[in-house]
């Protein structure tokens, strides 16, 4: 019985790296761009693959750099990341539903590598899964991520000083590109977007506040407004429906 346990359990965690292996080839590039862009931030090899290790999370690691860039406080870049992250509460619910009941430290231990990508394949996966099918999914997607970035990391060292530092330019058109595609399909991000822009600037202009909490206090401000606005907007087409 505990042979067949046994073999039950690595068959899943085997059934979970293949599940992955897509996500381990698609967070090659994206990892890569983590290291190079972290070189030109100013992070060490050390404190780069450490954030991979303990963060794991493409997007707060990114805005983490932009973050670190304009001398951000630490403060203000856990609470930022931590806005950004809201949506794994969301996730977490969503996966436990489908995930066989389990120790509590396994549920701990593999909910660290739940991140959108990993979520999207445990969830469309037919049937129940186990702990040891989401160990093997998220295990190849955490060490494609860290290993990837740290690859990025030793190749941006070894450009040249000048491409080095314009590698800082190319963390907001990253942005800019992530952002454009929702603009097209959502108006609700366009006006979100533009009033965050806007807070932002006149935040920076008076100089009220450091940059950091600028970029905080401009998320949480015009994420609520554009979210009453629409939330009023959406009742009255109800109402006269």
């Amino acid at each position: 019985m505990a042979t067949t346990t046994l073999v039950k359990k690595q068959s899943s965690f085997l059934q979970g790296i293949q599940g992955g292996a897509s996500i381990a080839i698609g967070y090659l590039p994206v990892a890569l761009t983590f290291g190079l862009l972290s070189k030109s931030t100013g992070l060490s090899l050390s404190e780069t693959v450490l954030m991979s290790l303990i963060v794991f999370a493409g997007a707060s690691q990114y805005i983490s750099l932009s973050l670190i860039a304009v001398g951000t406080g630490v403060i203000e870049i856990i609470f930022t990341t931590f806005i950004v992250n809201i949506r794994h509460f969301l996730m977490s619910a969503s996966l436990s539903e489908k995930v066989e009941d389990d120790s509590l430290w396994k549920k701990a231990l593999y909910s660290f590598g739940l991140t959108d990508e990993t979520f999207s394949v445990a969830s469309t996966r037919e049937g129940a899964v186990n702990s040891g099918y989401l160990f093997g999914l998220m295990f190849i997607s955490y060490a494609s991520w860290v290993v990837n970035s740290g690859i990025g990391f030793v190749i941006g060292a070894s450009l040249p000083t000048t491409v080095q530092e314009s590698m800082g330019i190319a963390l907001y058109a990253m942005f800019i590109g992530l952002l454009i595609p929702s603009l097209k399909k959502h108006r609700k991000v366009l006006f979100l977007a533009v009033l965050a822009a806007i807070i932002n600037s006149l935040c920076y202009i008076t100089g009220m506040i450091s940059t950091g909490w600028s970029i905080v206090l401009s998320t949480l401000v015009s994420a609520v407004i554009v979210e009453l606005i629409y939330s009023k907007f959406t009742k009255e087409v109800d109402q006269h429906g």
